[in-house]
């Protein structure tokens, strides 16, 4: 009895030296599905996935967002919810081989009677084709509750085959309430966190971190550590330029969520419209040193494309789309470059909203019930039975009838696309040709 509650008590010493080398935000994961902050899109009341763990009915999962929004974390949760066991791989690292025998000894527990495993492959996106199909198998069969995280698009990296078997989940960075939140427990926490230091945490310096760490907990619960193990005072006051110090970052005044995230966008856009490259550039800057989502940039730099540019340079579509689709893939911090190359290409190319004000009133025509029959010579042919119903009759094909294009195609209520003026087409280039002349 006494050998077992000295080796007990060693174990207990062993565990509690090797947490305590642990970076304050393992330390700090949270032990049940209540402590964890965040993703309530996923885990709220009556959200799929909250349900499915409820039920029992966990299947296949890939989480898919930015890093420090609790994926794997989740993942440990949902094992231990569940009963099941929690095994862990790093696509980076492990081979076909060791994938093959997690797999195996998760087999022979089930079949002993043991609990199911809960295997997690942490950047499932670099494991290549046939190390993900070696998955699929025991997928199919149950031996394994696969769970899979990512911060690339799934539908890009991982196969159809096991996607088409997985539930995708999307994490969103947190909000800067959440951060809050989670660095405030830290501080409080004398077990896990760093509530046996007296630290005095100015309301600034907790904005500044939770606003500047991209919705990435684990970033701000390493600045805080930093912060508060490098000062030597007692107590310990954190300011706002501790925190930038700890963060490795010095503040923008930018709010992501706020009236300067809506200003600043909105200069952007008035920038490009204005066919000023200077001054998109800086406001594309102070973005990105705030933090920006550069997804939210994309979608604004493609809507402009067509909605400012237009037919005046179709070019500018292809650039806005090649250009979104590059910062996906190749992410920060490379993607400045990529999205400078289409800043400036938007800012300099001529402008038109002929497009934009052309669906517009057409649509408005149509809310407004001017509504048009289709006639029947333009009405669908390709079936038994149109031609009894006169579908498709009289319709000349312009290919074959080059008098066929004055046909109607319509009673149209009125003219709604007017071409841009030949003086827009190379307004940009003159502009900057002109500022350079002084």
């Amino acid at each position: 009895m006494a050998h077992r509650q000295a080796a007990s008590l060693f174990a207990q010493q062993e565990e509690q030296a090797l947490r305590a080398a642990q970076p304050l935000a393992a330390r700090m994961r949270p032990e049940s599905l209540d402590e964890f902050v965040g993703q309530r899109h996923l885990l709220g009341d009556g959200k799929l996935l909250r349900r499915l763990v409820l039920a029992d009915r966990l299947t296949s999962l890939i989480f898919y967002g930015p890093p420090g929004t609790g994926k794997t974390t989740l993942a440990r949760l949902l094992a231990k919810t569940t009963g099941q066991t929690f095994r862990q791989l790093n696509a980076v690292t492990s081979s076909v081989k060791e994938l093959r025998e997690v797999l195996e000894q998760a087999r022979q527990q089930l079949s002993a009677g043991g609990p199911k495993t809960l295997l997690f492959i942490d950047e499932i996106h670099r494991f290549n084709r046939a190390q993900q199909d070696a998955l699929l198998p025991d997928v199919e069969e149950g031996i394994v509750t696969f769970v899979g995280a990512t911060a690339n698009n799934p539908f890009f990296f991982v196969n159809p085959a096991l996607i088409s078997r997985s539930h995708v989940f999307e994490f969103e960075p947190l909000s800067c309430d959440e951060i809050k939140q989670i660095l405030l427990r830290a501080l409080e926490d004398k077990q896990r966190g760093l509530g046996e230091y007296e630290v005095r945490m100015h309301e600034e310096a907790l904005s500044f971190l939770a606003e500047t760490c991209d919705g990435d907990a684990r970033r701000a619960l390493n600045a805080l550590e930093i912060g508060v193990l490098s000062s030597n005072e007692r107590p310990i006051e954190f300011t706002r330029q501790l925190a930038e110090e700890s963060l490795q970052r010095k503040a923008v005044v930018y709010d992501a969520a706020g009236d300067a995230h809506y200003d600043t966008a909105s200069a952007l856009i008035k920038s490009l419209r204005g066919s000023d490259p200077d001054a998109a550039l800086y406001w594309l800057a102070k973005m990105l040193e705030g933090g920006e989502d550069v997804r939210f940039l994309c979608r604004r730099l493609v809507i402009f494309a067509s909605e400012d540019i237009g037919n005046a340079d179709p070019q500018a579509l292809l650039v806005a789309v090649a250009g979104m689709q590059a910062v996906e893939f190749v992410g920060l911090p490379e993607c400045q470059l990529t999205l400078s190359q289409v800043v400036t290409y938007l800012a300099l190319a001529p402008k038109s909203r002929s497009a934009t004000d052309a669906i517009l009133a057409a649509r408005k025509d149509i809310r407004e019930g001017r509504l048009v029959q289709v006639p029947q010579h333009l009405r669908d042919a390709h079936y038994q039975g149109a031609q009894r119903l006169g579908h498709g009759t009289g319709y000349r094909n312009p290919a074959y009838d080059p008098e066929a294009a004055d046909q109607s195609y319509g009673d149209i209520p009125r003219t709604y696309y007017h071409p841009p003026p030949e003086q827009l087409r190379y307004h940009g280039q003159a502009k900057r040709q002109n500022k350079e002349d002084g």
